[in-house]
């Protein structure tokens, strides 16, 4: 049998029933008033599984079988007294029932009225219910299914209660038949005539209103007060759907005759007004756009586009929701520029002092821009790259971008990328969505009025991805310079070409850019200030605007460089100037305020004022250790704000061996630490650290800030040294500070952000820096001044870097000690995921 719907299943029976079934059919309802000897208590009868049609007692129903084990339960049936199990099966499409799980657990106990033998091989009966059926268990063994269960009888309620439900129910029967129920109008009166309450409340699933689901709740509820609320809910919302549905249609009526009445209205009117020589607004305002579109400039088959689109808007209705619609498109087409550019006005020396002006410092940053714009003045036709300028916060990306559309005598353009989670915001809407508009890169391009200008793409490292579609994907056409010739916004549904468009990106950290999307740009560092850095873009660019910010005059705000330094120092802590120039806010606004108050203060803030504006010191310049530590090392990390150091501490407990991470560590902090341990007891010997020594103490290994998750491959040299420090009772000498990553041969590997590292070594008072042999090459990037105040020291193993970082060497034990054994120390850490370092 195929898998049909309950409707469709009796559709095709109706239309198919011979006078010989319908005769049974009457007969069957004729005899239902009749004693009809029914099993009681448990049994076992043929079953036949049902699919999305549910048989309640007192129903007569026609049934077409053609399953095999069904055909061969209703021939078993009839020839044995005629009852015959009837079970909803859970799963319409489900073909073979194997399980009591695949049924229901209640169906309907029926007898077979008829049974008529089809020519293609299956039955058609006739069964009228007769009993809630409680279903037990199947046994699938034999040709028919055999159903155990046990008759469920429904015991007789009377009451006022009852009464009530009863006279309610018949009334909402009544109320919806006459909203227009698809049921016969004779219902309402079968509804009136029955007095048992359970056959009442049964009878409301003859309506095909109700779904297959509600029908088998209804049977499976026992209790006549319960079912009977059951169907008075369900009629009470169907009565409030029929409401609810006539309303619309009336109000649809009513507006349909009221478009017709204005549509003849408004042709009267248009006769009046070519009577009178007066012309349709309409007709005005395409012919307005036609004329638009002819002096935009764009190309040919974007015009003929926007052309036909006129010409279907001149023979819609003027108060048809598409006018607007074309309307707009239309406008969107003419806003665009197709054909408008800046001439580029390339001057190197130019360029190069429009950049100083900006900016202080970012050398290698400049003069990657200034080598791009002589490429452009040389080819102007060659594609352009996509520039991402990376860094921490406040060092300058977005305003590297401004100054290179001054430069360059460019519009420029900024679109923030952060949080975006719709590919629409850059593809743009579909126009069959209501309320559609152009992605925000067309939006972007209509705001500069050119075609060329500098868009900036800022925090590409901090979009989002969910169901509404993937941002980056859609970017990867808009970056590549292959491709972006061709863009086709989903709004404007032609081709623009961004090309000529100088795209450029800004990230705080690269590891949240796809790969993809990484690939198509070329990556610019912009690592951070060295303090001296900070000073001079204090005194040239914030100290001069800030100034202006506060209506104060250079003579009334005198800011010396020792209180800039010591601002600078003890007050912020970061790698850009965004917090300096928080900081140098507020003591304008204090000295604004002793202006405005004409106190007559002296204009020059030194330290002790800035003491008294700013309260305490918040930052130690240096936090190296004032002695040298045993047990404690200091290690060099970047985090997405710049460069920092952490401090290893290792503290030995006397016991059982054991390792104690902790600190918010990540796994790869986790697994540096086994590595320096096994590395360690590999060679205990030579470090003079005897094999028992491993067996009877613990180690615990601790960063502090423990609230802040730390991970990264550049902390292994730190603990190996904190670790044989704390083994060995050897001081770590205060001033160095190291980086790298050890591997179980005592190998360095090397590192990245080598630059951000040192600045953060130099902040901290470090004197003497380690890093891997494998990044002398990065040395270069290091700021001159930087480089001269730090001994920077290649190291290629762990051997060197305790050489360095210990105050003494470790005295090596006698040859006859013996060697320490393989590591057992298990693991006891809080799990955590890091920042990176």
């Amino acid at each position: 049998m195929s898998e049909r719907t309950e409707r469709e299943i009796q559709a095709d029976l109706d239309e198919e029933l011979n006078e010989e079934e319908q005769l049974a059919i009457d007969e069957a309802v004729a005899a239902s008033d009749d004693e009809t000897v029914v099993p009681r208590g448990r049994g076992s009868f043929p079953l036949v599984p049902l699919r999305e049609i549910v048989i309640f007692p007192e129903m007569v129903a026609p049934l077409k079988v053609g399953r095999d084990k069904s055909v061969a339960a209703i021939r078993a049936a009839a020839a044995a007294g005629g009852w015959i199990a009837l079970v909803t099966q859970r799963e319409p499409e489900q073909e073979e029932i194997t399980s009591v799980d695949q049924l229901h657990a209640m169906g309907t106990l029926a007898k077979i009225a008829q049974v008529v033998n089809l020519p293609d091989g299956t039955l058609r009966a006739v069964v009228q219910g007769q009993r809630r059926l409680k279903v037990k268990s199947l046994d699938t063994t034999g040709a028919a299914l055999m159903l155990k269960g046990s008759i469920v009888e429904t015991p007789e309620v009377t009451g006022v209660e009852v009464e009530a439900l009863m006279r309610s129910v018949q009334a909402q029967v009544e109320t919806y038949v006459t909203s227009g129920a698809p049921v016969p109008p004779e219902a309402a009166v079968a509804a009136k005539n029955i007095s048992d309450p359970g056959l009442l409340a049964d009878m409301t699933a003859y309506t095909p209103d109700m779904t297959t689901e509600q029908r088998q709740e209804l049977l499976e509820t026992i209790d006549v007060v319960a079912r009977l609320k059951y169907v008075a809910s369900f009629l009470s919302r169907q009565i409030e759907i029929l409401e609810i549905k006539g309303k619309i249609q009336s109000d649809v009526r009513s507006e349909m005759d009221k478009s017709q009445r204005e549509y003849f209205l408004r042709e009267q009117l248009k006769a009046i007004q070519r009577e009178l020589g007066e012309e349709d607004p309409q007709q005005a305002e395409t012919n307005e756009l036609r004329e638009k579109v002819e002096a935009s400039g764009m190309p040919e088959e974007i015009k003929s586009r926007a052309l036909k689109e006129l010409d279907r808007m001149s023979r819609i209705p003027s108060a048809s929701p598409e006018v607007g619609v074309i309307r707009t498109y239309v406008d969107w087409l003419i806003s665009m520029p197709w054909n408008v550019a800046t001439e580029d006005r390339i001057e190197i020396k130019e360029a190069a002092k429009v950049l100083a002006d900006d900016h202080y410092g970012l050398e290698k940053v400049k003069e990657r821009i200034i080598e791009y714009l002589a490429v452009r003045k040389l080819a102007p036709q060659v594609k352009s790259p996509i520039l991402c300028f990376a860094g921490p916060p406040g060092v300058g990306k977005t305003s590297l971008g401004k100054s290179i559309a001054r430069a360059m005598g460019r519009k420029f353009v900024r679109m923030s990328l952060g949080g975006l989670h719709d590919e629409a915001e850059i593809r743009g809407h579909r126009r069959t969505y209501i309320g559609a508009l152009p992605g925000r890169i067309v939006q972007g391009i209509k705001q500069a009025g050119t075609k060329n200008p500098v868009f900036m793409l800022d925090e590409i490292d901090k979009l989002g991805a969910d169901f509404r579609g993937d941002p980056s994907s859609a970017l990867l056409e808009v970056l590549d310079p292959e491709q972006n010739a061709t863009f086709q916004d989903n709004y404007l549904e032609v081709e623009f070409d961004l090309s000529q468009v100088l795209f450029v990106a800004t990230a705080n950290q690269l590891d949240t850019i796809p790969a993809p999307l990484r690939d198509r740009m070329e990556i610019i560092q912009i690592p951070g200030y060295t303090e001296a850095e900070k000073v001079q873009i204090a005194k040239r660019y914030i100290l001069p605007k800030q100034r202006e910010n506060h209506g104060l005059t250079e003579a009334q705000a005198i800011v010396p460089d020792d209180t800039l330094v010591h601002l600078i120092r003890h007050y912020t802590r970061e790698a850009g100037v965004r917090n300096a120039e928080r900081e140098i806010a507020t003591v304008m606004r204090k000295l604004a305020r002793a202006v405005a108050e004409k106190k007559g203060r002296k204009p020059e803030v030194d330290i002790k004022r800035l003491a008294t504006w700013l309260g305490p010191e918040r930052h130690e310049y240096g936090e190296m250790d004032n002695d040298d530590q045993i047990g404690s090392a200091t290690g060099l990390v970047v985090t997405p704000v710049g460069g920092d150091v952490v401090t290893v501490e290792v503290g030995v407990m006397e016991g059982r061996e054991e390792l104690i991470l902790t600190g918010q560590l990540g796994d790869v902090m986790k697994e540096s630490a086994r590595a320096a341990l096994t590395w360690i007891k590999a060679h205990g010997a030579e470090l003079g650290i005897a094999p028992e020594r491993f067996e009877k103490s613990g180690l615990h290994i601790h960063v502090p800030a423990g609230a802040i998750p730390k991970d990264g491959p550049s902390a292994g040299v730190t603990m190996a040294t904190a670790i044989v420090s704390a083994l060995t009772g050897i001081p770590v000498r205060k001033e160095v500070a190291m980086t790298g990553e050890i591997t179980l041969r005592g190998r360095v590997l090397p590192i990245g952000g080598l630059k951000s590292k040192s600045l953060a070594a130099h902040a901290s008072g470090a004197r003497v820096v380690l890093i891997p042999k494998k990044n002398e090459k990065d040395l270069p990037e290091i700021p001159e001044e930087i480089r001269k105040s730090l001994k920077i020291i290649p190291v290629e193993t762990i051997g060197q870097v305790l050489e360095h970082a210990l105050r003494r060497k470790p005295k090596p034990l006698p040859a006859n000690h013996g060697t320490p054994r393989p590591p057992r120390i298990p693991v006891r850490s809080p799990s955590a995921s890091g920042r990176p370092s």
